[in-house]
């Protein structure tokens, strides 16, 4: 097999695991938690952030249940936050089947085969990181709005960012000052849990688009496929074994976001409609302006990754065949040529990232996701001005 030089597919996402790590969400090695020093580190870490301030956040909502306008100003966040929480979850429970997917990316099967699929591939990976840091800075210039106030806060204002309950009077010095940073903190940690989470689900797609990528190329020109002897009709039982691969790896994948991506389409379209919603309840301008409108940026953009990259993967998938006909076929032997006509069969149908089936990665899903959210604001508006 003529290789190129062995690609590192893994080495994208370390900048993902190195964040995880560091929030107690990516053991060492190759395993799952073990009892030792960095579980209760995890432990500390989850229930210290995100869970108690979900907690307090939900108290909250139950004693001001009856006033739509409170509950409305603090679900909009409660509902990202707890989306975050069921990633953590996810992410601890099932983190051996994801350890399990980022070790088949360094497969043979996977690796480009010569300059040009590495070139090919490239685009795809660039944008992927693109899309990270727009949607790691959007994210981060949200909480950043959200401390302004703490920082220029004049005499007096002892407003916290977010409604809470709290056994204590959150008034008064230092409780103020300190329950004011651990809920920046607390957002923070929800913050680099989406970022990243989010960006390795996506970059998984980007991963399986590129493969698509190469497996096309590779039924244009079916030596490259790895057969020195340059028999076509093993090339194309490769091409058949690689396409397994690349379908065996994407139901694996599912075994860790299925859920995760049904929970946050849902939760997504509902959280913007009610962002929209804050925007024209605060002055124009001001901090909390500038960190609402960064909030409803961030989770359009973290809907618009899943949904563009989800889609690529149908529409590389949709080539595959056609792929296959672009091929030099026509001086096949007849055995190969029944072969190629059974494998177009089999792949004729495309690659749909979807989960459990329901909510399909698409840009037709991102359309309806921003017209559910548009909804949701035209009701609340309807019900506040009524």
């Amino acid at each position: 097999m003529n290789r190129a030089a062995h690609y590192d597919w893994k080495g994208n996402f370390d900048i993902n695991v190195r964040f995880l790590r560091k929030m107690g969400l990516w053991p060492e090695g190759d395993g799952t938690y073990k009892p030792g020093l960095y579980t209760l580190y995890a432990a500390f870490m989850v229930t210290l952030f995100p869970t108690s301030h979900i907690l307090s956040e939900l108290i909250d909502i139950y004693f001001v249940r009856d006033n739509l306008e409170a509950v409305v100003g603090i679900i909009y966040v409660t509902l990202i936050e707890i989306m975050a929480w069921i990633k953590i979850y996810f992410v601890i429970t099932r983190i051996q089947v994801l350890k399990e997917r980022m070790e088949n990316l360094k497969a043979d099967w996977f690796q480009p085969k010569d300059r040009d699929q590495f070139l090919m591939i490239e685009p795809s990976i660039n944008f992927w990181k693109v899309v990270y840091k727009i949607l790691l800075v959007a994210c981060f210039a949200c909480n950043f709005f959200w401390l302004i106030p703490l920082l220029t806060r004049r005499s007096g204002d002892k407003n916290l960012p977010f409604l809470v309950w709290y056994p204590f009077d959150c008034s008064k010095s230092p409780y103020f000052d300190i329950m004011y940073v651990y809920q920046i903190c607390s957002t923070s940690y929800c913050t680099l849990v989406h970022t990243n989470v989010d960006t390795l689900i996506s970059g998984f797609n980007v991963y399986i688009g590129c493969q698509l990528d190469m497996l096309s190329d590779n039924l244009r020109d079916m030596e490259k496929c790895g057969n020195d002897k340059f028999n076509v009709g093993d090339d194309l039982i490769n091409c058949v074994i690689y396409h397994k691969q690349i379908l065996s790896f994407i139901d694996g994948c599912n075994q860790f976001f299925n859920v995760i991506l049904f929970w946050h389409l849902i939760i997504s379209g509902v959280t913007i409609g009610i962002t929209m919603f804050q925007l024209t309840l605060v002055k124009p301008m001001s901090s909390e302006f500038f960190s609402i409108l960064w909030y409803g940026f961030s989770i359009t953009v973290q809907i618009f990754m899943y949904c563009w990259f989800g889609n690529e993967v149908e529409v590389k998938s949709n080539l595959v065949s056609y792929a296959a006909f672009e091929s030099d076929w026509t001086d096949l032997p007849e055995d190969v040529k029944k072969n190629l006509i059974i494998f177009i069969t089999n792949v004729s149908e495309p690659v749909r990232i979807s989960a459990f089936n329901l909510l399909q990665l698409s840009l037709d899903t991102f359309t309806r996701i921003l017209k559910t959210a548009w909804s949701y604001f035209a009701l609340l508006t309807q019900l506040t001005t009524t």
